[in-house]
C-alpha cells in the first residue's frame, strides 16, 4: 500500500474523518506539497453500523473509562477497514473519533490509535492534531481552516469568501485569498458558529428511532418557535468573540426547551437554531464575503439552506458548485494537514483556534519509530 515518503515535491495522502454526526468514516486523497492542492483523488466512505454508532454514542463526553476504551477499538478497526482500500499512498491523515472537547479545561480527545494503524498498514500515520495547539492556549478546532486557504487557491477564488461546515457542531472559516498564506495576519479567521445537525438527530433518534431529518422533510412540516429560539441566543457562548470551539454537547440543553413541542415543530426549531448560529457568527467576518460554500450535512437540507440564503447578505451554496466534495472535504483537510505537519508547517494561528503562535500539531508514527520504541521497552 505504501511508499517512501519524499522531502520535498508532490505526496499523495490519505486522509480519514470520522466526525461528531457519528455516520461513518469519510477516506479521500489529495496530492499536495504541503502548501498547494495539486490535485484531488480517490474516495470512500465506511459506514458504522447501529451497534457501532451505539458504541461511540455511549463513550461520547468521557474522558476514560471502558466505555472509552470500546469507542478506541471499534474506531481503529473501522478507519484500518477503511483505509486499507486505498494504494500507492506516502501517508495517512488520521483525525480520529472525537468523544470529549474541553480546551479550557480537561483538553480535548480525539480516540484511536496511529501507531496501530501504521504497523496494520505499512504506512506513516499523522495524528492526534488538535492536543499541541489546545496545550499552547488554542481551542483545538476548527483545523480545516488551512485546508481551506488551500481550496480558495485551487478556486481561483479572489474575494473573501466563507466555508461553512455543517457536520454535528457548524464550523464558519473566513478567507481572504488576496493572502500570499494562511498564516498571515487577516488570511484566515474561524470559530464554531453553534450546533448544527447533532441535536436535530438525536431528536430524531430519541422520538423516532431514525438517525436525521432526512431533506428536511419533517421540519419542513413544522415552525420555529420563536421563545425558544430566543432563549437559545441568549447563551453566553454568542457573545463571546471568536476564535471558540464546541463540544458536541455543549448545547444539550436544547432538546429541553423543544421538549414540549411536536416532532415538527421541535425539528423546526432545531434546524432554526443552527441557521441563527450562523447568522450570529457571520458578524464578525472582518469584510462581507462574496458568497458562503456549505460543506457537510447539512448541506443537504433544503430547509436549512433556504433558512441560510433568506437571513445572509450573500449567495449561499454547496461547495460543489465549485467543483469540490462537500462530503469529503473533512477527510481532504486532514490529508492535506498531515503533510503540513510532516513537513514542519504551521496547521493553526491565533484566526483560527486563539492560539498564541503559529502551531504544527501532530504526532507522526512510523514503522522505523514503532521498532525504535518496541527495542527500547
Amino acid at each position: 500500500m505504501g511508499r517512501a515518503i519524499s522531502k520535498t515535491g508532490a505526496v499523495r495522502a490519505l486522509g480519514a474523518m470520522s466526525g461528531t454526526s457519528l455516520d461513518g468514516v469519510d477516506t479521500a486523497v489529495v496530492e499536495t506539497d504541503g502548501v498547494r492542492i495539486l490535485g484531488f483523488g480517490a474516495s470512500g466512505y465506511r459506514a458504522y453500523s447501529d451497534a457501532e454508532r451505539a458504541v461511540l454514542r455511549a463513550a461520547l463526553g468521557q474522558w476514560h473509562g471502558p466505555e472509552v476504551d470500546a469507542a478506541a477499538e471499534l474506531v481503529t478497526v473501522a478507519h484500518a477497514e477503511a483505509l486499507s482500500e486505498f494504494d500507492e499512498i506516502d501517508l495517512i491523515g488520521f483525525h480520529g473519533q472525537t468523544l470529549a472537547h474541553e480546551p479550557r479545561g480537561r483538553g480535548t480527545l480525539q480516540v484511536g490509535d496511529g501507531d496501530g494503524l501504521t504497523q496494520a498498514l505499512g504506512v506513516p500515520v499523522v495524528w492526534d492534531f488538535r492536543s499541541d495547539d489546545v496545550a499552547m492556549g488554542g481551542e483545538g478546532a476548527p483545523l480545516a481552516p488551512f485546508f481551506h486557504f488551500a481550496c480558495a487557491k485551487w478556486i481561483g477564488a479572489t474575494e473573501p469568501l466563507c466555508f461553512l461546515n455543517l457536520g454535528g457542531v457548524g464550523n464558519l472559516t473566513y478567507v481572504d485569498p488576496s493572502f500570499d498564506g494562511p498564516e498571515a495576519p487577516g488570511a484566515l479567521l474561524a470559530f464554531d458558529t453553534g450546533p448544527a445537525n447533532a441535536p436535530v438527530d438525536d431528536l430524531m433518534q430519541a422520538r423516532l428511532g431514525l438517525p436525521m431529518d432526512r431533506d428536511g422533510a419533517l421540519a419542513r412540516q413544522g415552525s420555529v418557535e420563536a421563545g425558544a429560539l430566543e432563549l437559545f441566543l441568549s447563551e453566553p457562548f454568542f457573545r463571546k468573540m471568536p476564535p471558540k470551539s464546541l463540544d458536541r454537547n455543549d448545547f444539550a440543553e436544547m432538546i429541553r426547551l423543544v421538549q414540549e413541542l411536536s416532532d415538527a415543530d421541535a425539528v423546526a426549531t432545531l434546524t432554526g437554531m443552527c441557521a441563527a448560529g450562523v447568522m450570529q457568527g457571520m458578524e464578525h467576518c472582518p469584510k462581507p464575503p462574496a458568497r458562503v460554500l456549505v460543506t457537510g450535512g447539512g448541506r443537504r437540507n433544503p430547509v436549512l439552506m433556504d433558512m441560510l440564503r433568506a437571513g445572509l447578505d450573500c449567495a449561499v451554496e454547496p461547495v460543489e458548485t465549485v467543483g469540490l466534495d462537500g462530503d469529503m472535504l473533512e477527510a481532504q483537510a486532514f490529508a492535506y494537514l498531515a503533510v503540513r505537519v510532516a513537513r514542519g508547517l504551521p496547521t493553526s494561528c491565533p484566526g483560527t483556534t486563539g492560539v498564541s503562535a503559529l502551531v504544527g500539531g501532530g504526532v507522526v508514527s512510523s514503522v522505523e519509530r514503532i521498532e525504535d520504541s518496541i527495542k527500547r521497552f
